[in-house]
């Protein structure tokens, strides 16, 4: 093997590199941290959505107060705990709930909307990026768990689709 072809093959690091690199721009993260025997890898990405997030939430902060009383009507909507709905979708992330992409839009859905494979039905803010969260199933939306500007929980039900 020659001088050229060895600096021009990749070292078990920049390979390992190369694979975080792709994972995040496969599963949409914006960031990745290794330790792997005493080497510690960090790969993470700047997007430019996040310029935009600063003026989102200020507007939705008073919306937040109300979301105490949210929790009390859910459990009667769904006679059985929600999260055990075959329809209910449920969050893939810890963030910040918010029903419309901005503070003066309508939301994306309300009870009774109608939705197909794929529409959005919310935004979770995580990390000071905007994540849309598809609908994974065509059907009628039957109950919005959530409140605008809510904080939620990984595998939290936000929404039910029936």
């Amino acid at each position: 093997m020659t001088a050229k072809d060895e600096a021009e093959k990749p070292s078990g690091e920049q390979q390992l590199i190369r694979e975080l690199a792709q994972l995040l721009n496969d599963t949409g993260l914006s960031e990745i941290e290794i330790e792997k025997s005493g080497l510690k890898i960090r790969v993470a990405r700047s997007l430019s959505v996040a310029a935009s997030v600063p003026s989102a939430p200020v507007p939705f902060a008073p919306v937040a107060a109300p979301a105490p009383s949210a929790p009390e009507p859910a459990p009667a909507a769904g006679a059985a705990d929600p999260a055990k709905h075959p329809g209910a979708v449920k969050s893939p992330m810890v963030g910040t709930a918010y029903r419309s992409p901005d503070p003066k839009a309508p939301p994306f859905v309300e009870v009774g909307s109608r939705v197909q494979q794929g529409d959005t039905l919310l935004i979770i803010e995580a990390m000071k990026t905007m994540n849309q969260i598809p609908a994974p199933r065509a059907g009628t939306v039957s109950a919005i768990l959530i409140e605008n500007g809510q904080p939620v929980e990984f595998g939290e039900p936000l929404v039910i689709i029936e």
